[in-house]
């Protein structure tokens, strides 16, 4: 997989929801705006069709992929098992500043349900998997993770709006941190998955407009 400007650029434009699901890609306007040529932007949209993000269809283009809820939680039940190993990891390799690192953002989750600052809440939930992710320096579970969670946007997005979601999340997280702090890697496995499988149980309950889409 070949990262270059066009590319990289695409790919945070469509995790950020400036190209919706279902949005045409014109590769003219893609040129223009990335400031490159037609073969590297054809070559970017090659590489995202292969993270599941861009679907190329013959004599029609390329456009944002619909990811359906079925094919969401069948996605989600992957991560679970791939987080479950990085949490275990990252509870044997966590040092002592990295496990105050993680303390400190669980404290700022809290306060953020406690003021229902849920967009706060949400960036840091991204900023403690990340982290997670980094202590356990288990880069392939670390690839597949991040190709897996960018065709999810659309999905986390609709739950971030599930009324009492983060109140629910909050202390799953927090048995998290605790048993990476620990350094227990069984507890940390089990947290990661009980929390993992809490986000499979609410993608099941998203009425998405239109139906399952």
């Amino acid at each position: 997989m070949s990262k270059t400007p066009a590319r990289d650029g695409l790919r945070s434009a469509i995790l950020g929801g400036e190209y919706l699901p279902g949005e045409r890609l014109v590769e003219a306007q893609l040129m223009t705006r990335f400031e490159a040529s037609r073969f590297t932007v054809r070559a970017a949209l090659q590489d995202l069709a292969g993270e599941g993000l861009v679907q190329m269809e013959r004599n029609r283009g390329a456009h944002v992929r619909k990811v359906p809820l079925g094919e969401a939680v069948e996605i989600t039940e992957v991560r679970m098992v791939l987080e479950g190993l990085i949490a275990a990891r990252a509870a044997e390799r966590v040092t002592d500043e990295q496990a105050s690192e993680l303390d400190e953002i669980g404290l700022l989750m809290r306060r953020a349900v406690d003021a229902q600052e849920y967009r706060r809440y949400s960036d840091l939930n991204h900023r403690l998997h990340s982290l997670v992710r980094q202590i356990a320096g288990h880069g392939t579970a670390d690839r597949i993770v991040e190709t897996l969670r960018g065709q999810l946007v659309r999905h986390q997005f609709m739950l971030s709006l599930l009324p009492g979601r983060p109140q629910t999340s909050l202390p799953q997280h927090e048995r998290v941190i605790a048993a990476i702090r620990d350094r227990d890697p069984k507890a940390a496995e089990t947290a990661m998955r009980d929390h993992i499988a809490s986000v499979i149980e609410a993608l099941r309950s998203i009425d998405f407009p239109g139906g399952p889409a």
